[in-house]
Order: C-alpha cells, then structure tokens, then sequence
C-alpha cells in the first residue's frame, strides 16, 4: 500500500477557476499518453534503466548494513564529501534520525559537506576528533573538483591523528568502478572503494548505496525505503490506463500548467524532516528537465516558516505558479498549551490545544486559502513519516520527473549545460 494519499482536485478549473485547468481535455491528453507508460515500463522490464530495478532489490543491503555496524564502532563523527546527488538523498533520508539536535545514542553524527566555503570547512574541522571520525567520500565520475579538494584538504588532519593504516580505516570512498582521481586516490591510501553503478545517474541515486550507506549508519532501515519505493513502482507501472498511473498523471498536471503560464512549480513541505527533500527534489527537477529552452522552475518552501515570508507573493504576485504541500498527520501531537499560562482571552484559541492542533490548523488553511485565491494546488498526505514514506517520496518524484522528461522528448539522465561552468573553473585554477 501507498504510505501517502494525493489530492490533485485543485488543479482544475472547477476548484481554482481560470487557473485551473479543463478537466475532460485534461483527462483525454493524459488517456493520449499510453506510450510515455510503456516505455518506461520497458525501461524495468528490459533492465535498461537499473534505478528502477533497485526498489526490489535486497541483496547488497547486508553488506551495506555490516559496513555501516563497522563505521559506526567507535566513531563519533563520520563526514560525507560529495555534492548534488552524491549528498543531498542522504541528508534527506538522515533528517528522520536527526532532526538538527544530535542523532539517538550510539549513532555517531553525520555531517554532509557539500560546499566548498573554506570559513564552515574549517569551522567544522577543528571541532571535529578525527581520531574518532570517519570519512565517506562519493563523486560516481570520480572527478569531481569539490569532492576532491574536501577529501586532499581533510586528509593532513586525518593523518595527524592516526597512522597509516588508520588512514585506510577510516576512509570509505564510493565511485564508479573505471580509473579516476578519486579512486585512485583511494586505492594508494587502501581505503575501502565501493562501486557506483555508472548506470545510475548521481540526482538518482538515492535508493542506492549512495543514499543507504548513510541511512544505515544513522540506524535506519534501508529495506523499508526500498519497500516503500517499490509499492509506488509497482502501482505506478502497473496500472493498465495512464490515468491510474500516479506518476504520470502528476507530470502531465505540471507540463499542461506551464503551458498555461504557470511554468513554476512550488514544493511546499509541513514537515522540518522534509527540509531536505525539498532539496533533493529541487535538483532533481531542475536538472532533469531543464534542456532545450524547456522545463519548469522548482521553488523549495516550508510550511509554516514561508506562511510569512512567501505566501503574500504566493497569494496575490503573478499568478505563475503551482504548489504541491506535503502534510503530515499532525493533530494531538506534541506538547499541550496549559491553561494556567493561557489565561489571556487572546490566548484562548491555544489554550489546551497541542503543537501538532496548530500545524495541523495551518496546513490545511495554507491549501484552502491558496485554492480560494485562484492558485493551483495538490496536496500529498502522509499518516506518518518513516523510512517507508520516504522511499515512497522518492520513487513518486523519481517517476514524474522521468515521465516529464519523456513527455517533453527531453534524456533525464544527462546535464550537458553543467560541464561548460566546470571546464572554466578548471581553466581558472591552471592560469592561476
């Protein structure tokens, strides 16, 4: 079973008015693209796209799960080098056992270092017992700058701590099994080198060894995020008519808005351990889809800091956009507003109600008054937020954007307009 619930209802013009969109011309474009579902579902079927064959699979899980029980045997901090996809799925998948305020006891901290500012670098740094820390390094091209100037700027302080053979202890480096800097850096220092399917492309990797290194390591169940990813899989290519598949209906939803002039598309989380995800998504989007002059803008919110910061442009700015919330069952959770500290008339709306009563009020007003605005709106709800949910999550956005992708005549996989930004870099440093 799905561990979320979509309301998609305010996307139509019934809902939303002008907005929104024709729901019977809606409906006969989307029973139109037949062919977009069979050539992703080929895609599994054929085996040419191994990321979709990962929701099923459990047999590099126990050698993931030991290599974990071993970094985390006398460790207090591991640090994760890498950028983009090499980081931003693990830090989402973390946030469920961290939520910014120390992981539970017997979990060393991890700290995903995907910038490059030398002033945070050093900061974190010294205050880090390198005796007691590890390092985990991806880049699947092994090649990339930033994750190669944390790993050389890093391994002086490594190396004051311990000996040699510490080095090789304590450094784990993932990469794509072909000769590059970073595994070749690895092999010389005999740090355990794990192979990145070059198969799987980097903002897709979160169901990978990538992403489930450090979900183990932080104690959580890779297997659940699997499970969770494949019951969206299995739903998702296995419905008989496009319009049951979930998925493609959503990027269907969004490609039909942009033509509409809504060409923004708002992820608007009510939960802070999906801070992150927003992120990932973010990339994911933006990467995926932005070729040839095609493609939306992915905006990352949260709810309930950006009630006042964002939804005034939200509300009454350009009506450009469309906004997607992910709520979160929240009523009668946390800790209850005492009368004896309420006694303010101003206060009675909280007195006696619990943290979670407000969320939950805000949530849903926050979708109500964007749908009474005139803005498009969808609403993913989950009961709770556990590795199942969020391997969910992943796969159903995994899946939309692949299916957008496909849509537009667009390849997901590749982002030809990055390298010209890295090149120079290169150029920059050789003439400096």
């Amino acid at each position: 079973m799905i561990p979320f619930e979509i309301d998609d209802s305010a996307l139509f013009a019934d809902r939303v008015g002008k907005a929104g969109l024709d729901a019977a011309a809606f409906g006969r474009g989307l029973a139109a693209h037949g062919a977009s579902l069979d050539r992703v579902r080929a895609l599994r079927d054929e085996g040419t796209l191994p990321l979709l064959a990962l929701p099923g699979r459990r047999d590099d899980l126990p050698a993931l799960e030991a290599l974990a029980a071993r970094m985390r045997r006398k460790t207090r901090d591991v640090l994760v080098l890498g950028t983009g996809g090499s980081s931003l799925g693990g830090q989402t998948l973390y946030a469920l056992a961290d939520q910014g305020f120390g992981p539970p006891k017997g979990i060393p901290r991890i700290h995903f270092l995907d910038n490059i500012d030398p002033a945070t670098f050093a900061a974190l740094a010294d205050r880090i017992d390198f005796a007691k820390a590890r390092i985990l390094a991806i880049s699947k091209s092994g090649g990339t700058a930033e994750t190669l100037m944390q790993l050389l700027t890093l391994l002086p302080r490594l190396g004051k701590a311990v000996d040699a053979m510490g080095v090789a202890e304590r450094l784990v480096v993932i990469t794509e099994p072909a000769d590059n800097p970073l595994r070749r850096l690895g092999t010389r220092l005999g740090a355990t080198i794990l192979d990145h399917d070059p198969r799987v492309g980097g903002r897709f990797s979160v169901l990978s060894l990538v992403g489930l290194l450090p979900a183990f390591i932080a104690g959580l169940d890779g297997a659940r995020v699997r499970a969770g990813a494949r019951s969206v899989l299995d739903a998702a290519l296995g419905a008989e008519r496009p319009e049951d598949c979930a998925p493609l209906r959503g990027a269907a939803l969004n490609l039909a808005h942009a033509e509409g002039g809504r060409g923004t598309t708002v992820l608007m989380p009510y939960a802070d351990r999906l801070a992150h995800f927003g992120l990932w998504f973010r990339q994911l989007w933006a990467e995926s889809l932005g070729k040839d002059g095609k493609g939306t803008t992915p905006i990352r919110a949260m709810g309930t800091v950006d009630q006042h910061s964002q939804l005034q442009l939200y509300l009454a700015g350009p009506a450009d956009k469309i906004f997607t919330l992910v709520t979160l069952a929240a009523a009668g959770k946390g800790d209850r507003a005492p009368a004896t500290f309420a006694r303010d008339p101003a206060l009675a709306y909280l007195k006696g109600r619990r943290m979670g009563d407000l969320l939950d009020a805000e949530q849903r007003a926050t979708g109500e008054t964007l749908v009474r605005n005139g803005r498009p709106t969808r609403i993913f709800h989950l009961e709770r937020l556990d590795e199942r949910a969020m391997g969910a999550l992943f796969m159903h956005f995994m899946l939309e954007t692949i299916f957008a992708a496909d849509l537009l005549g667009i390849d997901a996989f590749d982002q030809p307009a990055v390298e010209e930004g890295k090149k120079l870099a290169r150029t920059y440093l050789a003439d400096g």
